[in-house]
């Protein structure tokens, strides 16, 4: 077996356990912490800073570095390569696997087969499309649980003023909008006072249903901080401390489709605008009452609603 290769670059799992030991070498940890952030026993984190005294490189796995006892010697690869493009040439690499043991005797698993045809820059003979994931959510049984909440940005004046967007939100069990505001840009003030005619009118929600919006979460793509890793959650926006202190749940969507009852119609916007702009209503008064823009939004979203209760 080949000896441990101390200078192997540490893997990102190694590089964690290097950044919180060397927390706790300077004392911004105590080991109790840094076995709560690891998740490992006091008694492993202690024989890892005995390791760590070596350099963060012998933090790493001790096979890493290591050539796999089963993998296939060069001269096979390269066997498999000149097979699946000469002879097998245009056949599937389920069938190639199955041919190859028949024919040549050669016994390799298909997802070994595929990976090392892909490594060549071998690409699969026929497109995998990826299967229909999408289905349609039901209701929520009453009103008041579920509230979906969205920003739909729009040329709403019809160029007699400035791009503005319509901040609403919309019972997921009856499709009534509770609450929308017309505001510059797409910011939490609009979606304070949305909640504030929502609480006025109906009362509080059991919780919102909204995009992954830099309004609610803060920057979900990042790792935690040491931190929010003791504190056991990430650290909350200016609204998601305010659901947080009023009881509210908050359930951030994964794509567009998914909060289809208030996701904008960009088809009925122009319509809908058409409408805003012919009802008499002075330029500077229209983004500013709350009848009108729930009058928008309702609009807005008729189509749509009408469309899934006719389903």
């Amino acid at each position: 077996m080949e000896p441990k290769d101390r200078q192997t670059p540490p893997d990102a799992r190694a590089q964690h356990r290097a950044y919180v030991l060397e927390h706790v070498v300077d004392g911004g940890l105590t080991i109790d912490q840094a076995a709560h952030i690891l998740k490992l026993s006091t008694r492993q984190v202690a024989r890892l800073l005995v390791r760590y005294r070596d350099g963060p490189a012998a933090l790493a796995h001790g096979n890493c570095g290591r050539t796999p006892a089963n993998r296939l010697d060069p001269d096979r690869r390269a066997q498999l390569v000149e097979l699946a493009t000469t002879t097998y040439a245009n056949v599937n690499r389920a069938h190639l696997a199955e041919l190859l043991a028949e024919r040549e005797r050669i016994v390799v698993a298909e997802r070994t087969l595929r990976r090392i045809l892909a490594e060549a820059g071998l690409r699969p003979v026929r497109r995998r499309r990826p299967p229909k994931h999408r289905s349609r959510r039901d209701r929520m049984p009453r009103a008041g649980l579920l509230l979906q909440v969205d920003g739909s940005r729009h040329d709403w004046l019809e160029g007699r003023g400035p791009i503005l967007t319509l901040v609403g939100g919309i019972d997921d069990a009856t499709s009534e909008v509770t609450g929308a505001t017309f505001r510059v840009q797409e910011d939490a003030a609009g979606y304070f006072t949305m909640l504030a005619q929502t609480a006025d009118r109906y009362g509080l929600p059991g919780a919102l249903y909204s995009d992954r919006h830099g309004i609610f979460v803060r920057d979900p793509n990042r790792p935690p901080t040491l931190a929010e890793q003791l504190a056991g959650k990430r650290g909350l926006t200016q609204v998601g401390r305010a659901l947080d202190d009023a009881g509210i749940g908050w359930i951030g969507a994964r794509s567009a489709q998914a909060k289809g009852r208030v996701e904008r119609d960009r088809e009925n916007a122009g319509a809908t605008a058409r409408s805003l702009n012919d009802g008499g209503v002075a330029e500077s008064e229209r983004p500013l009452r709350p009848g009108l823009c729930r009058g928008v939004l309702r609009r807005l979203c008729r189509s749509r609603i009408h469309s899934e209760r006719d389903e």
